[in-house]
């Protein structure tokens, strides 16, 4: 998550700013040669250069996994700001993958998990949310797109269950979702000692080191507590939901570190998280 979050827009890591940000946060030089090391030997960075003046490349696969993440949050915003209502409509995933392909099927189950999925029944899962494309582009990536049946029903039942919200209940962990919100909410929350949103809007000047270091911070909690989140329609939720709070504290303090921003080479974050809070709430007020 830290070499994720300080990704800059030309796909690259500064080496030095890496290491900074991580001893900030506690952590070792010899823990982020080891993540360096793995992140490179797994594909999903190139390395020029050695030690602080080194520098990390995003390769295709860690930008086609970043892209989804985005989409995602710009969803969670848009529910957030009652600008995607539920059609009412539920979207199931069947597969029958054999044995022999066990590596592809277990790996489409945790995509369709990833995505929202809660499972039915083996090979059955639902997801009140259209994710066709993104589970399409997976069991073709995966070499299971023969083996895959998509459908959507208004009508779905699991025994004596048919209440929608009740449903949603039943099939998704809220309550573990929920408390993630809530640990969310406490690291932006302003009435917190050391309050990351009291920090950016104050008056105290803040190095360079220190906006990412809050910039990761965030990224890391929210990661944490949207990746789990299958992002249910509000319809479907308990009221107030926590995820809708805690994402207006990230929006606040998204908005602050941009403002921030003295035109440096920041990451994308920075820019990212900023361009969907604003694009949600110019949607809202049109």
């Amino acid at each position: 998550m830290l070499v994720h979050a300080l990704i800059r827009e030309d796909g690259t890591v500064d080496a030095d700013e890496l290491y900074t940000v991580a001893n900030t946060l506690g952590m070792s030089d010899q823990q982020v040669r080891l993540c360096i090391k793995r992140l490179v030997s797994e594909g999903r960075f190139t390395h020029e250069g050695r030690g602080r003046k080194a520098e990390l490349h995003t390769t295709t696969d860690t930008k086609r996994a970043l892209a989804p993440n985005a989409d995602f949050l710009r969803h969670a915003f848009q529910q957030d700001a009652g600008l995607a209502p539920w059609d009412g409509v539920w979207h199931l995933a069947a597969f029958a993958v054999p044995e022999s392909a066990r590596t592809a099927r277990d790996a489409l189950r945790e995509t369709l998990v990833h995505l929202g999925g809660a499972p039915l029944q083996g090979g059955l899962y639902v997801c009140a949310n259209t994710w066709e494309p993104y589970v399409e582009e997976a069991a073709h990536r995966l070499g299971t797109h023969g083996a895959l049946t998509l459908l959507t029903t208004t009508d779905l039942r699991r025994g004596d269950t048919q209440e929608p919200a009740e449903l949603a209940r039943r099939l998704w962990p809220l309550q573990e979702i929920a408390d993630r919100y809530h640990r969310l909410s406490r690291i932006a929350q302003p009435r917190l000692a050391q309050p990351r949103l009291a920090r950016l809007t104050g008056p105290a000047e803040l190095s360079s080191s220190a906006l990412l270091t809050i910039a990761v911070e965030l990224a890391a909690e929210l990661t944490r507590a949207i990746e789990p989140d299958p992002l249910l329609p509000p319809q479907l939720l308990p009221r107030p939901w926590p995820g809708t709070q805690a994402r207006e504290l990230i929006a606040q303090c998204w908005a602050a570190l941009h403002e921030r921003d003295q035109g440096e080479a920041r990451p994308t974050l920075f820019r990212l998280y900023a361009d969907i809070t604003r694009e949600t709430a110019d949607q809202a007020t049109h």
